[in-house]
């Protein structure tokens, strides 16, 4: 089966479920919790050891989370677990969350620039990807001093590179070119 559809099939079970129990917003943030944990080399080698029985596993799980996770997001562990699907356990905590935020008509954005934004600037970003893309929008900022100047947005699937590397890039193929036509 594939990667991708064994994660969506157990999130969109555990979001419907979330749903239904009227506590969407606390399994989301038992998602955000599960990924910030599962980017640890420790929790990366426990999910995807061979050695490791699942039922060790589940205990291992239990006393990291029990207490700190809602009971369905522990059931739902315990099912990924038994069925060997541990390690798919971080990509089903994204898709989860990526449900949660297109449920709730906010999309994510990915702003990059050279140095930091001016406040009032990303407020007129924010708003303007909100009124052309007809969502609320959750905008994270990155700085990479490699892109020289201008920005680089990602909203969904869409990409906006007006970098000054990027321009400089097009302008010495375009020089290429016009030397190689000479």
């Amino acid at each position: 089966m594939n990667d991708s559809k064994i994660s969506v099939r157990y999130s969109k079970a555990l979001f419907e479920s979330a749903v239904e129990k009227n506590i969407l917003d606390k399994v989301n943030q038992d998602m955000l919790f599960i990924t910030e944990i599962c980017n640890f080399f420790e929790m990366k080698e426990l999910l995807s050891s061979p050695i490791i029985f699942p039922s060790r596993k589940t205990d291992i799980l239990h006393k990291m989370f029990e207490g700190n996770v809602e009971k369905v997001t522990l059931s739902m562990l315990d099912l990924v677990v038994r069925n060997g699907r541990e390690n798919f356990i971080p990509a089903i905590a994204r898709v989860f969350v990526s449900s949660t935020m297109k449920y709730k008509g906010i999309t994510k954005s990915l702003l990059t620039t050279a140095v930091k934004v001016d406040p009032g600037v990303r407020k007129q970003i924010t708003d303007m990807i909100g009124k052309v893309f007809k969502t609320n929008v959750e905008l994270e900022e990155t700085i990479d001093t490699g892109i020289l100047g201008g920005f680089i947005l990602r909203v969904d699937d869409n990409l906006i590179d007006a970098s000054l590397k990027n321009k400089l890039r097009k302008i010495k193929k375009e020089l290429k070119g016009s030397a190689l036509a000479s």
